[in-house]
């Protein structure tokens, strides 16, 4: 046999409703893994991934997920990999886990070797047929948990989503790189710590899709406010591209804009529409600001030195303290940056404050952009275990 498993519980007495499944990878993502030989088959090389008891536990405690093991243990059973070398060591790590309140309901290993391509072996789903096309089980509403691309492709081929522990900084070019892109659509969330995980379950991601077409203007935003720093940024003017890059890179938002403004007549709408558009994505991102802090300022560089306060109280009003000797940056006109920030504020009701002094107009209008970045990050963090709303008024 090349795995080992318990089949999934179908019978009509227990089921009320459709049971959604955490599949969770073993290595990498509930303990570290081992390299050269990624197989943990003595004492010394057990070791837990940070914090993952904190927060699996809350989440096996706090949401109904059925949970189950799946795992590939390459020559599992050979003597390569000697099966006294492994059952003393896994059966540790299920009892440590049952101490903390997780329980696994089934455990699936692939013995196989990756050169054997064996239906099993993920991310193909042989060990897993027993949860498709099963009215018993929720799938699409299921995650995989795992930490290689092979998990993120496994929970593709179930047609569920993935939660990727993405510690790999190999990923990060090449075939890999293509192949990561056509994945995203999988990934609900991608993170490297189980804390994020846990924030993931309890709050959601704040995720938007928005449109905003005038007779000037047609623009397509796609906003994450609980990303990890990704920007695919298309105004036709590279340096306010370039700037809004800033935003999604230092604010670790993920942000697509698609803006298709009249060029041909000049940048004003192209500029000030994409902000409006952008400050209305966040009011929508921002709807429930329940647990968040709802205040944020910071930042300087080299010689500039920016302060941006922001308060996302629902009020719109924009303090602008910046002077710029030149009439444009890159092919963006200086005196549209005002008009930006004036018509986020407005569209996502929010108080600015912006102030800025140095010598450099390039590092000047690039601090304020990132110190805006950071001040949105402090802004709109969330505290999972608060469900306090920042206001006296009792309502934002």
């Amino acid at each position: 046999m090349s795995l080992e498993t318990v089949s999934p519980d179908t019978s009509l007495s227990s089921v009320t409703t459709c049971k959604r499944i955490l599949f969770i990878d073993r290595d990498g993502t509930i303990i570290n893994e081992a390299p050269p030989t990624y197989q943990i088959d003595s004492w010394d090389k057990l070791q837990f991934y940070p914090y993952v008891f904190q927060y699996l536990s809350r989440i096996a405690a706090e949401f109904d997920y059925e949970m189950v093991m799946v795992s590939n243990q390459d020559g599992l059973g050979t003597p390569s990999f000697p099966e006294e070398t492994f059952w003393p060591v896994q059966n540790f790590v299920v009892k440590s886990f049952e101490d903390e309140g997780v329980h696994f309901s089934a455990f699936y290993f692939d013995r196989t070797f990756a050169k054997d391509n064996a239906p099993t072996r993920k991310p193909n789903t042989g060990m897993l047929t027993g949860y498709l096309n099963n009215p018993f089980y929720d799938i699409e509403n299921s995650f995989v948990i795992g930490d290689r691309i092979t998990d993120v492709q496994l929970a593709k081929n179930l047609g569920c989503k993935a939660i990727w522990l993405n510690n790999d900084e190999k990923l990060g070019s090449g075939e890999i790189k293509d192949t990561v892109n056509a994945l995203q659509p999988t990934i609900a969330l991608e993170t490297k710590d189980w804390k994020s995980i846990y924030e993931f379950f309890k709050l959601g991601l704040r995720t938007v899709v928005h449109d905003r077409n005038t007779s000037e203007t047609k623009i397509h935003i796609e906003l994450n406010l609980d990303g990890s720093g990704k920007a695919n940024i298309h105004t036709d003017l590279g340096f306010f591209d370039h700037m809004l890059d800033q935003i999604a890179r230092h604010g670790k938002m993920d942000i697509v804009i698609e803006t298709k403004g009249d060029l041909h007549i000049d940048e004003h709408h192209t500029i000030e529409d994409t902000g409006i558009a952008l400050g209305e994505a966040f009011a929508k991102a921002l709807a429930d600001k329940r647990g968040m802090e709802r205040y944020g300022f910071a930042l300087p560089m080299d010689e500039a030195e920016a302060k941006v306060l922001i308060d996302f109280g629902g009020r719109n009003w924009l303090v602008w303290n910046a002077e710029f000797k030149r009439e444009k940056i890159g092919e963006m006109p200086t005196e549209m940056f005002f008009h930006f920030f004036k018509s986020f504020s407005d569209a996502a009701k929010c108080n600015l404050n912006v102030e800025c002094k140095g010598e450099n107009e390039h590092h000047k209008i690039e601090a304020i952009f990132k110190a805006f970045a950071k001040a949105i990050k402090m802004a709109v963090k969330r505290d999972p275990f608060s469900n306090y709303l920042p206001s006296t008024k009792g309502v934002l």
